[in-house]
């Protein structure tokens, strides 16, 4: 694939992730204790399954920054507890790409990564500690919303890879 292909890819994906993440917080209220469905997560298991590591990066960070921007809340503490999300679970992504785990799982532990990092990034910036209490209810929640968008992101890249 040419340089000019790969990068109207990758940047056809960091929209999507972009449009996603915006759609998910503009449309689709949080269930109990802020839990979303992180259906922009979708994009980056497409990414790290049909591109490299770096691109995945590049995507995580554009949808964040972006989006963050976009809803008015660049640099301020939502965005670092998003940007502290996005970190830990594309880090998640990479180490189970790395070592061969199925797409539901990595979906899963990304999923649970997220929750992480936004955890640690509450306790850290709003000195917090009891926030960590909340940590195994988000959990459970990231393998439903893991293994969901593990689905989706399978059956997407099943397709993309059929063209």
């Amino acid at each position: 694939m040419n340089r000019t292909r790969h990068m109207s890819y990758i940047a056809l994906l960091s929209a999507l992730a972009i449009v996603i993440n915006l759609f998910e917080s503009a449309f689709i209220p949080p269930i109990q204790f802020g839990i979303r469905f992180g259906l922009a997560n979708i994009i980056s298991l497409i990414t790290i399954e049909l591109f490299s590591y770096r691109d995945l990066i590049f995507v995580a960070l554009m949808r964040v920054t972006i989006g963050s921007l976009l809803r008015g809340v660049i640099f301020g503490s939502a965005f670092m507890i998003s940007f502290s999300g996005v970190v830990l679970s594309s880090l998640a992504i990479m180490l189970c790409h790395k070592l061969k785990t199925s797409f539901i799982f990595m979906s899963i532990i990304s999923a649970i990564a997220h929750s992480l990092g936004q955890v640690l990034a509450v306790i850290f910036l709003y000195e917090q500690v009891n926030v960590f209490a909340l940590f195994p209810i988000l959990a459970l929640s990231s393998i439903a919303t893991g293994v969901l968008t593990g689905i989706i992101a399978k059956e997407c890249i099943k397709r993309v890879k059929r063209v």
